[in-house]
Protein backbone atom coordinates (compact mmCIF):
# COMPACT_ATOMS: atom_id res chain seq x y z
CA UNK A 1 0.00 0.00 0.00
CA UNK A 2 1.43 3.01 -0.70
CA UNK A 3 -0.41 7.02 -0.62
CA UNK A 4 1.17 10.01 -1.07
CA UNK A 5 4.51 8.19 -1.95
CA UNK A 6 4.41 7.10 1.99
CA UNK A 7 4.53 2.78 2.30
CA UNK A 8 2.40 0.84 5.09
CA UNK A 9 5.38 1.48 7.57
CA UNK A 10 6.11 5.04 7.68
CA UNK A 11 1.78 5.57 8.18
CA UNK A 12 2.11 3.19 11.03
CA UNK A 13 5.08 5.59 12.50
CA UNK A 14 3.00 8.47 11.54
CA UNK A 15 0.27 6.87 13.57
CA UNK A 16 2.02 6.31 16.40
CA UNK A 17 3.57 9.65 16.97
CA UNK A 18 0.01 11.16 15.71
CA UNK A 19 -1.48 9.07 19.10
CA UNK A 20 1.55 9.99 21.17
CA UNK A 21 1.26 14.21 20.89
CA UNK A 22 -2.38 14.18 20.35
CA UNK A 23 -3.99 11.65 22.61
CA UNK A 24 -6.83 9.12 22.27
CA UNK A 25 -9.39 11.42 22.61
CA UNK A 26 -8.41 13.88 20.34
CA UNK A 27 -7.17 11.27 17.48
CA UNK A 28 -10.74 11.00 15.96
CA UNK A 29 -11.45 14.12 15.64
CA UNK A 30 -8.62 14.90 14.10
CA UNK A 31 -8.95 12.04 11.82
CA UNK A 32 -12.50 13.18 10.58
CA UNK A 33 -11.23 16.75 10.10
CA UNK A 34 -7.92 15.36 7.79
CA UNK A 35 -10.68 12.54 5.99
CA UNK A 36 -12.78 15.95 5.20
CA UNK A 37 -10.03 17.76 4.18
CA UNK A 38 -8.62 14.89 2.02
CA UNK A 39 -12.51 14.53 0.53
CA UNK A 40 -12.47 18.95 -0.41
CA UNK A 41 -9.02 18.28 -1.92
CA UNK A 42 -10.20 15.25 -4.16
CA UNK A 43 -13.26 17.36 -5.14
CA UNK A 44 -11.56 20.28 -6.35
CA UNK A 45 -8.73 18.33 -7.96
CA UNK A 46 -11.68 16.43 -10.01
CA UNK A 47 -13.49 20.15 -10.65
CA UNK A 48 -10.01 21.07 -11.87
CA UNK A 49 -9.67 18.37 -14.14
CA UNK A 50 -13.30 18.12 -15.70
CA UNK A 51 -12.78 22.09 -16.31
CA UNK A 52 -9.64 22.13 -17.73
CA UNK A 53 -10.54 18.97 -20.33
CA UNK A 54 -14.11 20.97 -20.92
CA UNK A 55 -11.84 23.76 -21.99
CA UNK A 56 -9.25 21.92 -23.58
CA UNK A 57 -11.58 20.23 -25.71
CA UNK A 58 -13.50 23.68 -26.94
CA UNK A 59 -10.42 25.15 -28.03
CA UNK A 60 -9.65 22.06 -30.21
CA UNK A 61 -13.06 22.23 -31.61
CA UNK A 62 -12.34 26.09 -32.13
CA UNK A 63 -9.12 25.00 -33.99
CA UNK A 64 -10.15 22.28 -35.79
CA UNK A 65 -13.31 24.09 -36.92
CA UNK A 66 -11.16 26.55 -39.69
CA UNK A 67 -9.12 23.62 -40.29
CA UNK A 68 -11.51 21.15 -41.74
CA UNK A 69 -12.79 24.36 -43.94
CA UNK A 70 -9.46 24.42 -45.08
CA UNK A 71 -8.94 21.06 -45.68
CA UNK A 72 -11.96 19.91 -47.52
CA UNK A 73 -12.37 20.19 -51.33
CA UNK A 74 -14.60 22.92 -52.80
CA UNK A 75 -16.92 21.11 -54.96
CA UNK A 76 -16.10 22.92 -58.57
CA UNK A 77 -12.73 21.41 -57.88
CA UNK A 78 -13.41 17.79 -56.94
CA UNK A 79 -15.10 17.59 -60.27
CA UNK A 80 -12.88 15.84 -63.09
CA UNK A 81 -11.24 18.26 -65.21
CA UNK A 82 -11.65 16.79 -68.41
CA UNK A 83 -13.35 20.26 -70.07
CA UNK A 84 -9.88 21.93 -69.26
CA UNK A 85 -7.32 19.65 -70.16
CA UNK A 86 -5.85 19.28 -73.94
CA UNK A 87 -5.47 15.93 -75.60
CA UNK A 88 -0.94 16.03 -76.01
CA UNK A 89 -1.05 15.39 -79.65
CA UNK A 90 -2.70 18.15 -80.55
CA UNK A 91 -0.49 20.71 -78.24
CA UNK A 92 2.88 19.08 -79.86
CA UNK A 93 4.96 20.91 -82.22
CA UNK A 94 7.19 19.80 -84.26
CA UNK A 95 10.79 21.29 -83.92
CA UNK A 96 12.01 23.15 -87.11
CA UNK A 97 14.08 21.38 -89.14
CA UNK A 98 17.93 23.14 -89.12
CA UNK A 99 18.36 24.92 -92.14
CA UNK A 100 21.26 24.21 -93.82
CA UNK A 101 23.98 26.64 -93.89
Amino acid sequence: MNVFGIGLPEMVLILVVALLIFGPKKLPEIGRSLGKGLKSFQDASKEFETEFKREADRLNDTLSEPMKATLETPPQLAESPTDTTMDPQETTVEAPTPSET
